[in-house]
C-alpha cells in the first residue's frame, strides 16, 4: 500500500461552494443571503443566545440556588482504602505516592467509611469522628497537621 496513492471513496468530497459568481452558479447576486435584512449585511455577528430581542431562555428561566466561591476541596481517602495499602505510617505525600490522591486541594481528610483491623498512623488535615475513633479502637493514632489552605 502507498499513502500517496490513497483517496477518499466516490462521492465523498465535494467543491467549495463559490458565491456571488453570476447568476447561473445559483449563488449569485446575493450571495445567498437573501434580500435586504440584518444578516444578509457584511460584518453581521450574533451573540450566543440571541433570539432575535425576545427574552433569551437563560433570562426566562429562574435563578436556584446558591454556589459558594470559597468552597473548600478536600482529598477524600475511606479507612477502608487504608486498610487495603501497605505501610502503617499514611500522609498526603505518601498516599500521592500510591495513587490514591491526585490533588490535594484544601488538604487531606479521612472518613470512616470501611473496617480497620491494624493499628496505623494517619497524619491528616482532618478526620471525621467515626474514622477517629475507628484508627484509635486499631491502636493506631490520627495526628492533626495545620491546613494548607
Amino acid at each position: 500500500m502507498n499513502l500517496s496513492g490513497l483517496k477518499p471513496p466516490a462521492g465523498q468530497t465535494r467543491l467549495k461552494k463559490r458565491v456571488g459568481r453570476g447568476m447561473g452558479s445559483g449563488t449569485g447576486k446575493t450571495s445567498g443571503r437573501g434580500h435586504k435584512g440584518q444578516k444578509a449585511v457584511s460584518g453581521f455577528g450574533q451573540k450566543r443566545g440571541f433570539e432575535g430581542g425576545q427574552m433569551p431562555l437563560h433570562r426566562r428561566l429562574p435563578k436556584r440556588g446558591f454556589t459558594n466561591i470559597f468552597k473548600k476541596q478536600f482529598a477524600i481517602v475511606n479507612l477502608g482504602r487504608l486498610e487495603k495499602l501497605e505501610g502503617d505510617v499514611f500522609n498526603a505525600d505518601k498516599l500521592t505516592e500510591l495513587g490514591v490522591i491526585h490533588k490535594l486541594g484544601a488538604g487531606l481528610k479521612i472518613l470512616g467509611a470501611g473496617q480497620l483491623t491494624r493499628p496505623i498512623t494517619v497524619e491528616a488535615h482532618h478526620f471525621s469522628k467515626s474514622a477517629a475513633e475507628k484508627i484509635a479502637k486499631a491502636g493506631g493514632q490520627a495526628q492533626v497537621i495545620g491546613s494548607t489552605a
